[in-house]
């Protein structure tokens, strides 16, 4: 079936919301493997005897290669189609995931991470074109949302899943790693026998014209101000979230002092509710650009007003009270919501649809670069200054440049008269 053929509405057909639901479960999957690793670490750190550096390092080890593989990622996608790039990627993240059970040291974890972000690299690519194709521009908010929700819902289920495995039932962290990497492996079936109705080699062609990028020239994109913008944007993005996802479990552990059974919760909570901003924030600014708004201008606006109340990650580092800082992180995490589904329906509102893997494969470069400096620099600051004040007070400074990138570099198209 082609990108012709299934512009209809998720309010008249079930086979659109059957492939959201999969691409919302492949997120929850694709996030709870992700982060099995920041909810192992506690347990990994004393068997390794792991600093705040090492730790770092290890958190940051993911971003390595999956970071530069972004736009051949992209470009794999928009030439050879989601149904096959996002099922072979699937499939060798989750056979990484089991084997980093196996490893028998911290360079072994090293190695075993950053090969788990070679085949995630196609996820955001992937997920992004199935929606540029096969969704209406006045829904595709919605739909973004609903998968993005799948990344923070894998990260409250892995978290309240891993508290109780490593924790209460005792399990080591080896025999975690390979159930999480193994029991998702179900997904593919779905994925594979949905899209082969959806696009076959025919109907990848048919579907738009293909445009074929080297490394070089999808990063000659970069040019154009609108997705040097969104590139530059999302790495402040992602810099604030990946310091929120890989360094506040073990933050509210070891720093502020959380019983087990207070970690379990307040460590998954927060991405319950940024799930339920992510959603409204999908379905709001949808409406609003059905009812006639300025797209761009509406999503940036959504972007920026997220940032904004993400930015209270700051005094969450200052305050005295655990209770009083777990809450503005909360918030924090919430208002980083209001941005998430908008970050890439912006992408997909400024871009034509046969660039948009490659184009938010360059975004996610940008995100990850944030990914690989994030993680590291916040452990050294941590290890450094004996506190993450300090740190978390750069990830305000990060997110106010950011919002001047997106704001400043994309152009509204200008109305017609």
């Amino acid at each position: 079936m082609n990108s012709a053929e299934t512009k209809l509405s998720l309010k008249n057909s079930p086979q659109l919301w059957w492939l959201t639901f999969l691409l919302f479960s492949g997120m929850v999957f694709s996030y709870a493997q992700r982060n099995s690793l920041s909810v192992a670490l506690p347990f990994i750190s004393k068997e390794f005897n792991l600093n705040a550096e090492h730790k770092g390092l290890l958190l940051s080890a993911f971003s390595w290669i999956y970071c530069f593989l972004q736009v051949p990622a992209g470009n794999l996608t928009d030439s050879a189609g989601v149904r096959r790039t996002y099922s072979l990627g699937f499939l060798m993240w989750s056979l990484l995931t089991a084997v980093t059970g196996a490893v028998k040291g911290f360079w072994g974890l090293l190695f075993a991470r950053s090969l788990v972000g070679i085949g995630q690299s196609v996820a955001f690519p992937a997920s992004a074109r199935a929606v540029s194709n096969w969704f209406r521009d006045g829904e595709r908010g919605t739909v973004t949302a609903i998968y993005l929700t799948g990344v923070r819902l894998g990260q409250a289920a892995i978290g309240m899943a891993g508290a109780y495995y490593l924790d209460k039932a005792g399990y080591g962290w080896r025999s975690f790693f390979l159930l999480v990497g193994l029991l998702p492996l179900i997904w593919i079936v779905g994925w594979m026998m949905t899209l082969r109705r959806w696009e076959s080699p025919a109907g990848t062609q048919s579907a738009v014209v293909k445009k074929s990028f080297s490394l070089l020239e999808g990063m000659k994109l970069l040019k154009r101000k609108s997705v040097l913008g969104v590139t530059l944007g999302f790495f402040a993005y992602d810099y604030a979230w990946f310091v929120f996802t890989l360094w506040i479990p073990d933050y509210l552990k070891t720093i502020r002092g959380f019983t087990n059974a207070e970690w379990g919760f307040y460590q998954s909570f927060p991405y319950v509710a940024m799930s339920v901003v992510i959603i409204l924030s999908g379905l709001a600014s949808d409406w609003l650009v059905r009812r006639g708004g300025n797209e761009v201008r509406i999503r940036k606006l959504f972007i920026v007003a997220g940032m904004l109340f993400c930015c209270l990650i700051v005094p969450a580092g200052l305050v005295e009270d655990k209770m009083t800082s777990v809450w503005l992180l909360t918030v924090a995490v919430a208002g980083l919501g209001l941005a998430t589904p908008n970050t890439w329906t912006l992408t997909q509102a400024v871009c034509e649809k046969e660039i948009v893997g490659t184009a938010s494969g360059l975004q996610n470069f940008g995100g990850n670069l944030g990914g690989i400096i994030a993680p590291a620099l916040t452990g050294m600051l941590a290890h450094r200054t004996g506190s993450f004040a300090v740190a978390l007070g750069v990830v305000g400074g990060i997110l106010l440049l950011g919002i001047l990138a997106y704001w400043m570099l994309i152009d509204e198209p200008k109305a017609e008269k």
